[in-house]
Parts: structure tokens; C-alpha cells; sequence
């Protein structure tokens, strides 16, 4: 289904969204994100994610003139929008929010002054979950030779728009059949995966690469903390490398708009038994329970 998209108070279909060529998003990639997915129809998670596009947007200097309640309405309004375009058909169960800041329209220049009004662009369309099949048999994962930024070139916990790097690690895995890609940093440990955050099970504890190996702090890596101290899980952070990936028992990948997502093999060998594992299913059984206890 099509996408609604507003750009700066104006909102259309996807054909007939457009921005200025000389948009700096466009021309230098200079601008934020945030992708969002609802659980009956509120942003799940509004705070963090908008949170830490104030932090990527401060990391780049750009400034978000926007509280979080009059962002939050512009969303809302979008939304709207988007539910009006379907007509006499069933509203979508519940969308995907995507918010971009770019630098905003100046001269071909590096010089931030030139650019005095920031781009705000939110496209909302359907969430389209994983099929069940993922969560029930797992997926098979690709560990790419594409290497995470420097965190001294483009700092991995910037969420830009500048997503080269990941588009090139994800395509990589693509072209071999692999839900994912997994990055490592520059110096040889694992990092992220191109869209999602990773962490692995061993003897019945989770571990996740710290944010010092170059990755971005993901909102539904953090909040699986919480889930698995829920549960009765350990989940701590730990620096991990290749043996560390092909000797876990178990392995799964997090992201906003997949939950959690059980890998059974990485490069065609067999993590585990092969199946998605009991410490997982817990962490998704429970990641799922709080998500329906949530009020409407």
C-alpha cells in the first residue's frame, strides 16, 4: 500500500511528495531519522526514539525546532491523513512512522549557516511485519565483509540519513540469500547488523556487542534489557568476535519494527540446534507480553 508523506506541513501521496534538489539531505546526505512502528495505534517508544534523534541531530549540529508534543501532532496528523486515503477499506491494524531531518534548502556549501530552516519529512505507511516463519524457523544470516564506519568518520551513533554503509552491507547479504548482514568494526570484532542489533546466547546467558564497537544504540536493544531481567534472563553487554557467533548456542537480531527475530544460521552453518532456542522464544514470549499490556 501506497505510502502518506508530509514535508513541512504539507502532506500528499508518495507521487507527489517532493523536497528542493538543493535540500542538503539530498545533496550531502546532512540529516537524522527515526523509524517508529505502533502498538495499538501509539508509537511505541515515542520518548527514546525521539530522544535520540535530539542526540544524532546535536552530533551534526543540527537543530530539532520541535518539542516532542508538537512533533508528536504532526505525526498524529500524518497518520490521520494516511487512514483518510483508504476509503471505505479497513484501516490498517497499525503503520510504521518514518521521521526525517535533513540540513534544510541552501547554496551548494558545507557552511550550516547557509541552510537556516531545517526539512522535517514523516512517512507513514502499513507495518509489515516479518513473516511468521521468521520468528517460528528463523533466518539465515550473512556475516559481510563491509566493515562498520569509523566511529571517527561517521559516527555509528548518528542515525543519518547517510546509509551507504549499511545499504552496502545489506546488499551484500541479499545477493546470498540472507535476511541480514553482520557487520564487524575496524578492528575485527562484531559490531550491528545493517538494520537491527545483535546479540548472542550462551549457556543460557545474552550478550550484545557495547556500544564502544561501533553501533548504534538501538531502542529495542535497550528495552530487551528489561525484558529479559522480566523473565529472568541475563542480558549484559561483551565485546564479540567471529568463534563467539559460530559457538552460541542460540542467536537472535532486534529492531524497532521486527522484535525479535531468532538466526539459525550464519553463512550456512548451524547455530545451535538449528532451531530457534528456548532462551529466545522466552525473550520473544515476554517482549510480547508487555507490548499487549500496554494501555490503549
Amino acid at each position: 500500500m501506497a505510502a502518506t508523506i508530509y514535508v513541512n506541513g504539507r502532506i500528499t501521496g508518495e507521487r507527489d511528495a517532493v523536497i528542493p534538489v538543493l535540500d542538503h539531505g539530498f545533496l550531502y546526505g546532512e540529516g537524522v531519522y527515526e523509524v517508529m512502528r505502533t502498538y495499538q495505534r501509539r508509537p511505541f517508544l515515542y520518548g527514546q526514539h525521539i530522544e535520540r534523534m535530539r542526540k544524532s541531530a546535536g552530533m551534526i549540529n543540527l537543530d530539532v525546532p520541535y518539542t516532542n508534543a508538537a512533533l508528536l501532532a504532526e505525526i498524529e496528523m500524518t497518520a490521520a491523513a494516511f487512514d483518510e486515503t483508504r476509503g471505505d477499506a479497513p484501516r490498517a491494524e497499525e503503520i510504521y512512522i518514518r521521521v526525517l531531518l535533513t540540513r534544510g534548502v541552501g547554496q551548494m556549501t558545507y557552511d550550516p549557516a547557509a541552510c537556516p530552516v531545517p526539512t522535517l519529512v514523516i512517512i507513514v505507511k502499513p507495518q509489515v511485519d516479518p513473516p511468521r516463519e521468521a520468528y517460528e524457523k528463523g533466518v539465515k544470516v550473512i556475516l559481510v565483509p563491509v566493515v562498520r564506519n569509523h566511529p571517527f568518520s561517521i559516527n555509528p551513533l548518528i542515525k543519518s540519513n547517510n546509509l551507504l554503509n549499511n545499504a552496502l552491507a545489506a546488499q551484500y547479504a541479499m545477493r546470498l540469500g540472507g535476511f541480514e548482514a553482520i557487520m564487524r568494526n575496524y578492528r575485527s570484532e562484531i559490531s550491528e547488523c545493517s538494520q537491527s542489533n545483535l546479540f548472542v546466547v550462551k549457556d543460557g546467558a545474552v550478550t550484545t556487542p557495547p556500544i564502544e564497537a561501533g553501533l548504534l544504540a538501538g531502542i529495542t536493544r535497550a528495552f530487551v534489557f528489561g525484558v529479559g531481567r522480566a523473565c529472568g534472563v541475563r542480558v549484559a553487554e561483551a565485546t564479540l568476535t567471529d568463534a563467539d557467533l559460530f559457538g552460541a548456542d542460540e542467536m537472535f537480531l532486534t529492531s524497532t519494527t521486527r522484535e525479535i527475530v531468532p538466526i539459525v544460521t550464519v553463512d550456512g552453518s548451524r547455530i545451535g540446534t538449528g532451531v530457534p532456542g528456548p532462551v529466545t522464544r522466552r525473550l520473544l514470549q515476554e517482549f510480547r507480553r508487555q507490548v499487549a499490556a500496554l494501555e490503549p
